[in-house]
């Protein structure tokens, strides 16, 4: 298994216009740079409020989590964030399963790119990697995710942000 992708690798713009399309700015940071918001330290990605920050050598995966976790808390959690996203399991598990709609999305990237990085790069699903987790116990995260218009009924990003109650946020268009 090669190395997780990293940012740099990916068609210019291509993040920054997927963190836009949920109202969100991609800050990219030199290499040598500390990441503002970064909970496990660079080269992973940070998240203060709607800004996702990176460096070149941020993994794919990283930022797609970090903006996942932006899409999937409410708006009290949004607007005080800094660094620690919170939430509970239920919406860890509805970042992880955004993360790979989105990444099928990703100029670039793709889901097989996506599941081999997260599986490389340690995420731990009960069922022992990402690929047995999408086809088991992710249905009950695709469900949060629809419950809370994030994703519609077939799977296909909304573009919304969670909203207090059941409700999706503002709908955008990548």
């Amino acid at each position: 298994m090669n190395a997780v992708l990293e940012l740099a690798a990916l068609p210019g713009g291509a993040a920054a216009r997927m963190a836009a399309a949920y109202g969100a700015e991609l800050v990219e940071l030199p290499r040598d740079a500390k990441i503002p918001g970064s909970y496990w330290g660079a080269p992973e990605a940070g998240l203060v409020r709607a800004c996702v920050y990176v460096r070149p050598d941020t993994p794919v995966h990283s930022f797609l989590h970090e903006l996942c976790h932006y899409v999937c808390m409410d708006e009290a959690r949004r607007v005080a964030l800094t660094k620690d996203a919170g939430g509970d399991d239920d919406e860890e598990c509805a970042v992880c399963y955004l993360q790979l709609v989105l990444a099928a999305e990703l100029p670039g990237f793709g889901l097989e790119r996506a599941l081999d990085d997260m599986d490389a790069w340690g995420y731990s699903f009960r069922e022992g990697s990402a690929r047995a987790w999408l086809a088991g116990d992710a249905r009950f995260a695709r469900a949060w995710l629809v419950r809370h218009n994030i994703v519609d009924r077939r799977g296909a990003p909304t573009w919304s942000l969670r909203a207090a109650g059941n409700g999706g946020g503002r709908r955008r268009q990548l």
